[in-house]
């Protein structure tokens, strides 16, 4: 932990840098010893790794010019990559990008729309486009997802794709310290001074910022007259810092070098007009660029894949967002950053239903719908054959006509509970806990009727009324808990689908009362020169749900816990030594509502995580809705989009069209809103009660009177 977490951090950089590390050295002959004996292990090899996507093309079988070895069960040569190019042998490196077939998919999802659609026919200088990117609205939009990233597109304000290609190639360790620059010019195109005239058409586009490689290799060639092949030799040699290379170029760039036969090979640059101060000026400004300089078409193809997407989002947000949102299923923390982009842009995420979802999400009329694919115990198989009956059948009518006519197509009692579960059966007339009970029953009923019929036994009753429409087995039940159905979502889904736990504390975190787990998570992988808004090691506060505790017998026979703290926006592992775990252990139980006290702990190649010193019970919201001056019935709710406010309304309905006013208060966005005078009530014992029972009675005050 004391070995400073930067860019090319050494051992010896360390004890220089990190007084409190150099203390530990001197002091300790243990660490000292340790300390040692690491440094004499630093920089060498730790395995046998694979090239990611390279991949080595030959005309006869590999074996017969390298030799070969197998990592794992991947075939691979013994020689480095390095000495494969030494070779003169073809090394190819394909990259698969997830996005691509973000894009594709997206582009289905269209055509359903619109048949004709082509992402070949977009405009490439959409000017919706690209304001929405400068207003730093880059959620989901290829390389321009990160905060450092955000920020630069809103400095920059791109207008084109060439602005794009530079900010893809500017974020990067190195040339990073080049973006004020780049900036500053940007702004104010007359600060850009070239040092000779002929460097105005190669640096212009980047005002006057050598930014890419093939901008080095231009310079060499039209300022010293250098041929494709040796401008790009020389290119390798100054990013991989080959000094005795680059000295012998100096003079060859000056000066100039002639073939055996008298004729220049190279003129050099005081042969093309360029006095020698600029020439010698210019290599050495060449030299610090160029270890820097990035791939401009690497970058020009990022950059398209890039504008891509961010056409998508800004014109086809739904179609695009299903898309992305398949991409991410089962990665929890995007799906919820990515829903959480949904609700910004107006745009309903709803459970999974069997009469419109597919295996990923896809788009419907109110918004975008959940994916089968994200419901446990259901495999791929049974949701084609579910959607291929759908698609030849007509909708699902209840809950028996759909188990009905998914009889004998592998669907088991585990896959319709977790169906049920879900959400994904809700509206077929049967609440979830009547679906749950009659299960055993209806399956039964079928197996019995299949028996029958193969035994030629249809009885003076079954008739084909009775097979599709009636509902053995159901018995009226009154229906979960909102709380009881979230953790039955969380259970087959992994995610809460009807609300969140935690949505009545939203207007907390809006406060900035405690850290969001996203903001968290996206401080530990803030890349160099970004501003992180939490540090390695800082003090906060952060409140959640408890979903998982792990108890861990330490080597002094203490117990310490692992705890799952689960918010809005994600989750992070909070670390429970026995000290904390013994005085604060009773409020940490799987499903209670804690807020926890800590230091943020980052780490390379680990999650952050929470160091608890101290944990309490939720802080309270305060007494139910106050009225004020005005008369009428006073609801709190999580939010507008809560299963509590739709229950809510429900019961209202039930006595409509009185002489109260009904008042909502949104725990989310804390502000108060007046129902429709169709939902004015006739308040009573009986809706009084029921309203009670499903908010909390806190979170009801009726002031009686009429209008």
């Amino acid at each position: 932990k004391l070995v400073p977490m930067e860019l090319g951090m050494t051992l010896d950089k360390a004890l220089k840098g990190s007084k409190a590390f150099k203390e530990k050295y001197d002091g300790d002959a243990q660490v000292r010893a340790l300390v040692d004996m690491a440094r004499k292990v630093e920089g060498m090899p730790r395995h046998t790794s694979t090239h990611a996507a390279g991949v080595l093309i030959t005309d006869k079988p590999v074996m017969e010019y390298v030799p070969l070895a197998k990592n794992d069960d991947v075939v691979v040569t013994q020689f480095t990559m390095t000495a494969i190019e030494e070779l003169g042998l073809l090394k190819m490196d394909f990259l698969g990008l997830r996005n691509l077939s973000v894009i594709e998919n997206a582009e289905k999802l269209i055509r359903r729309r619109e048949p004709d659609f082509s992402m070949e026919r977009i405009p490439w200088d959409d000017k919706e486009v690209f304001r929405m990117l400068a207003a730093g609205e880059s959620v989901g939009v290829f390389q321009f997802e990160s905060a450092g990233m955000t920020r630069l597109l809103v400095q920059s304000h791109a207008e084109e794709i060439e602005d794009l290609i530079a900010i893809i190639s500017l974020y990067r360790p190195g040339p990073m310290q080049f973006i004020p620059m780049y900036l500053e010019n940007r702004r104010d195109p007359q600060k850009v001074k070239y040092k000779h005239k002929l460097l105005e058409p190669i640096l212009g586009v980047t005002f006057g910022c050598i930014i890419y490689q093939e901008q080095v290799m231009q310079i060499f060639r039209d300022l010293a007259g250098y041929s494709l092949g040796r401008a790009d030799i020389v290119r390798r040699a100054m990013s991989k810092k080959k000094h005795d290379v680059l000295e012998k170029e100096r003079q060859v760039f000056l000066h100039g070098q002639q073939r055996e036969d008298g004729a220049w090979e190279v003129e050099g640059c005081l042969r093309r007009g360029v006095d020698l101060g600029t020439a010698e000026e210019l290599f050495r400004e060449i030299e610090n660029f160029a270890s820097y300089a990035f791939n401009k078409s690497h970058a020009a193809c990022y950059a398209i894949v890039a504008y891509e997407t961010a056409y998508l989002k800004c014109h086809y947000p739904k179609e695009y967002l299903a898309a992305l949102l398949s991409s991410v299923l089962g990665w929890t923390g995007k799906v919820a950053e990515y829903i959480e982009e949904c609700k910004r842009l107006g745009i309903a995420v709803l459970a999974p239903h069997v009469n419109e979802s597919d295996i990923g999400f896809t788009v419907t009329e109110k918004g975008i719908r959940f994916g089968l694919l994200a419901v446990k115990n259901l495999g791929r198989g049974v949701i084609a054959r579910l959607t291929e009956e759908r698609a030849q059948n007509g909708p699902y009518t209840s809950f028996y006509n759909f188990c009905r006519r998914m009889a004998g197509r592998d669907l088991n009692r585990r896959a319709i509970e977790s169906l049920v579960k879900c959400g994904a059966l809700d509206g077929l007339g049967s609440n979830r806990k009547e679906m749950l009970l009659a299960v055993e029953k209806v399956l039964e009923n079928l197996d019995s009727s299949k028996r029958r019929n193969i035994e030629g036994q249809v009885g003076f009753f079954d008739g084909p009324q009775a097979q599709d429409d009636g509902d053995p087995g159901l018995v009226a039940a009154e229906d979960f808990s909102h709380m009881d159905k979230l953790a039955m979502e969380k259970e087959v889904t992994g995610m809460y689908l009807s609300g969140h736990p935690m949505a009545e504390y939203a207007a907390l975190y809006t406060q900035g009362r405690y850290a969001r787990t996203d903001e968290v998570l996206l401080s530990a992988q803030a890349g160099e020169g970004e501003a992180p808004k939490y540090k390695d090691g800082q003090r906060v506060k952060m409140l959640g749900i408890v979903t998982e505790v792990r108890r861990k017998n330490t080597r002094s026979g203490s117990t310490m816990a692992f705890v799952t703290l689960e918010d809005m926006y994600g989750a992070i592992v909070a670390l429970i030594f026995p000290s904390v775990l013994q005085e604060h252990g009773d409020k940490l139980t799987e499903g209670a509502v804690v807020q926890m006290s800590g230091r943020l702990s980052f780490q390379e190649e680990k999650e952050p995580e929470l160091v608890c010193l101290e944990a309490a019970p939720p802080p309270s919201l305060g007494a139910a809705p106050k009225p004020g001056g005005r008369q009428g019935l006073y609801l709190r709710v999580p939010s507008q989009g809560s299963g509590a406010y739709r229950k809510a309304m429900q019961y209202i309905a039930i006595f409509d069209e009185g002489p109260t006013d009904v008042y909502f208060r949104f725990a989310d966005t804390g502000k108060l809103l007046k129902a429709p005078p169709k939902y004015r009530a006739y308040v009573n014992d009986p809706l009084l009660r029921a309203l009670e029972k499903l908010l909390g009675k806190e979170n009801v005050a009726y002031r009686p009177g009429e209008k």
